[in-house]
C-alpha cells in the first residue's frame, strides 16, 4: 500500500525529479487533462473533485511515508491545479500552454490566501489546497485574457 500511495502522490514517480518535480508534476496534469478534456462538463466537475479528495488523502499519507511535510516530491497537487485551471475551457494548444504557464508562475508565487495556506494550515488538504487557489487564479487569468485578447487561447 505504501508503494501505491507513493507512486500516486509523486504522479508515477515524477516527483523523484532532481529537476523542477513540480513543473514535471504540472506535464503529468496536462496529460491527465487531455483525458479529462473530452468529459461532459458535469462529469468534469464531479471527477475533479473526487480527484481533489483523493489527492489530500494521499497527500497526508505520502507526508508520513516520507517524513516531510509538503515534501517537493509530492506532485499530486500540481496535477489539481492544472485540471482546476483548464476547467470548463477550450482543448488548445495555446490554453494548454498559457495554463501550464499560468498556473506555475501563480503556484510559485502563491497569492493570498495560497500563500496563508501553504504556512499556516498542515497535512494533505494544505498541500492540494494552495495548488487549488493557483489553479482558480490561472483560470480566473485565462479567461481575462481571452476577454482582452480575443482568440489569444482559443482558436
Amino acid at each position: 500500500m505504501s508503494r501505491l500511495i507513493i507512486a500516486i502522490a509523486s504522479a508515477g514517480y515524477v516527483g523523484f525529479s532532481r529537476w523542477a518535480p513540480g513543473t514535471l508534476g504540472t506535464a503529468v496534469g496536462i496529460l491527465v487533462y487531455l483525458l479529462y478534456s473530452p468529459l461532459p462538463p458535469l462529469l468534469y466537475l464531479f471527477s475533479t473533485a473526487a480527484l481533489f479528495f483523493l489527492a489530500c488523502w494521499i497527500s497526508a499519507r505520502a507526508e508520513a511515508l516520507l517524513g516531510q511535510r509538503d515534501s517537493p516530491k509530492i506532485v499530486i497537487d500540481e496535477v489539481i491545479g492544472y485540471l482546476i485551471t483548464m476547467a470548463f475551457l477550450p482543448l488548445t494548444a495555446s490554453a494548454l500552454a498559457g495554463g501550464f504557464l499560468f498556473f506555475r508562475v501563480l503556484d510559485i508565487i502563491k497569492p493570498p490566501p495560497a500563500n496563508w495556506i501553504n504556512r499556516e494550515m498542515k497535512g494533505g488538504w494544505a498541500v492540494v489546497l494552495d495548488d487549488a487557489v493557483a489553479g482558480v487564479y490561472a483560470n480566473v487569468l485565462l479567461r481575462l485574457t481571452a476577454v482582452f485578447y480575443p482568440g489569444i487561447f482559443f482558436v
